[in-house]
């Protein structure tokens, strides 16, 4: 088995779209509420291929495509946020997520970040499950400034400079 972590840039407009379809293909309403939002995120990242190989990459094994994951940088060095950090649902459940999380972590870490946000929602356990095996601990909604809380989501996570340090980079 050969886990890699690949540009964007290397893969053709509409993969991002897709591989989130897929991933939150168990469960309509996700695909009803974000689609459009993901193709227009898709667009964004097609368009800016700088940015998209610089916040983010395509996971492969054995050449096959089974996930990626997405920042935003523009806080750095005083936070990060992770977007979509999505995999197939093929691919689900075998540590492939985690790894991918780990390698965006630690990617994000070498730009001397000293917090990394991410959030999920309270039916998607699986995600909260790996967000917390990395160190990502739950923050406590009442101090959400007002960019988490348009994020729309249930559970905000944060991990912070003493936590990122023990990643291997």
């Amino acid at each position: 088995m050969e886990l890699k972590f690949n540009k964007i840039s290397n893969y053709k407009q509409g993969i991002l779209s897709d591989l989130l379809t897929d991933a939150y293909s168990f469960d309509s309403k996700w695909i009803n509420a974000y689609g459009d939002k993901w193709c227009e995120e898709d667009r964004f990242f097609f368009d800016n291929l700088n940015i998209a190989d610089s916040c983010g990459f395509i996971t492969t094994l054995n050449d096959e495509v089974i996930g990626f994951i997405v920042w935003d940088p523009r806080n750095i060095p005083e936070y990060a946020i992770i977007g979509h950090n999505c995999i197939t649902p093929k691919y689900k459940g075998k540590g492939y997520g985690k790894l991918q999380l780990q390698e965006a972590v630690n990617r994000i870490a070498q730009k001397g970040t000293k917090k990394i946000f991410v959030s999920t929602n309270d039916d998607l356990i699986p995600a909260q499950k790996m967000y917390e095996s990395v160190g990502f601990e739950i923050l406590d909604n009442s101090t959400l400034e007002s960019w988490q809380i348009e994020q729309n989501c249930d559970i905000y996570y944060c991990i912070d400079n003493a936590i990122i340090r023990k990643f291997n980079i």
